[in-house]
C-alpha cells in the first residue's frame, strides 16, 4: 500500500493474535516495525517470523516512563515513528456490582489510558514532520453492549472517544487517527478459551453459529484494515470507526 514503506511502525500487544498479524502486515507493506509488548519472549517469537527491519521492546503501556522509554529506543534504534497501532488489551468482563476496584482500574489503565500514554508520547514527533498514523484497535463493544461485560466496554468506548477527539485536534497538521472494531477474533486468547470449556469443539461451533458468515474473524483480516488506514489511501479518512466484526452488530433478533 502506498505510503508505508520506509516508516517506522510501533505495534503494541504485538506477540499474539491481532497484534502480531499487525505487525507482520507493516512489516510485508515494507514498514520497520518496533513490537512493544509486556511479555518480551513472545514479542521476540514474532519478530523471528518477520523478514523486515524488526525491533522487540518490553512495555507496559500503564506506566508512563515505561512508554517513554520505548519510545526512546525505537526512536534511537529504528528512528522517529510515524505509525502507532495501538493494539495492546485486556477483557474485564463481570456483573457491574461484583466489579472490583482493581478491575476497574486495570481496564481502564491498559484499554484506554494505555492508547492515550502511547499516542501522547508519539504525537510531538508526528507534528514536527506533519506525517502520522494512528490506529486504535477498540472493539464492537465500543457502541454495543452484551450483559456481564462490565467495565470493558466502558472503556472501549472512551477508546473511540479518544480516537474522535485526537483525530479532529491534529486533522489539519498532517495526522490521521482512526479506530478498528474488531469482532469475535480466531486469536490465541479465544482459542484459550474455548480450549477451557467442558466440549471445547461444540463451544466454538455456537460462537460460530451466531456470527453472520458463519465463522470466526481471522487476525490477518483485521491487519489488512489497520495496513490500509496507515497507507496514503486513508487520508482523508479522519476519526473514523471500522467495525469488522462479521455482521453481528448489525442483526435484529432471530
Amino acid at each position: 500500500m502506498r505510503g508505508i514503506e520506509g516508516r517506522v511502525a510501533i505495534v503494541t500487544g504485538a506477540g499474539s493474535g491481532i497484534g502480531a498479524a499487525i505487525a507482520r502486515r507493516l512489516s510485508l507493506e515494507g514498514a520497520r516495525v518496533a513490537l512493544a509488548d509486556i511479555n518480551l519472549e513472545s514479542a521476540q517469537r514474532v519478530a523471528a517470523e518477520m523478514q523486515g527491519p524488526a525491533l522487540t521492546t518490553l512495555v507496559d503501556i500503564t506506566d508512563v516512563a515505561s512508554v517513554k522509554s520505548m519510545v526512546a529506543r525505537v526512536k534511537q534504534e529504528m528512528g522517529a515513528p510515524t505509525i502507532l497501532i495501538n493494539n495492546a488489551g485486556v477483557n474485564v468482563f463481570g456483573e457491574p456490582l461484583s466489579v472490583s476496584a482493581e478491575d476497574w482500574r486495570r481496564c481502564m489503565a491498559v484499554d484506554l489510558e494505555g492508547a492515550w500514554n502511547c499516542a501522547r508520547e508519539v504525537l510531538p514527533g508526528m507534528i514536527a514532520v506533519k506525517s502520522g498514523a494512528i490506529v486504535n484497535i477498540a472493539s464492537n463493544h465500543s457502541f454495543q453492549i452484551i450483559k456481564s461485560t462490565f467495565p470493558y466496554p466502558v472503556a472501549k468506548h472512551g477508546l473511540i472517544g479518544l480516537t474522535r477527539s485526537l483525530a479532529l485536534e491534529y486533522a489539519d497538521r498532517g495526522i490521521v487517527i482512526n479506530a478498528i472494531s474488531p469482532g469475535y477474533i480466531d486469536t490465541p486468547l479465544n482459542q484459550r478459551h474455548f480450549a477451557a470449556m467442558p466440549d471445547p469443539a461444540r463451544a466454538r461451533r455456537e460462537v460460530e453459529a451466531k456470527q453472520p458468515v458463519g465463522r470466526l474473524g481471522r487476525p490477518e483480516e483485521i491487519a489488512g484494515i489497520a495496513a490500509f488506514l496507515c497507507s496514503e489511501d486513508a487520508g482523508f479518512m479522519i476519526g473514523a470507526n471500522v467495525v469488522a466484526d462479521g455482521g453481528v452488530t448489525i442483526r435484529m433478533y432471530e
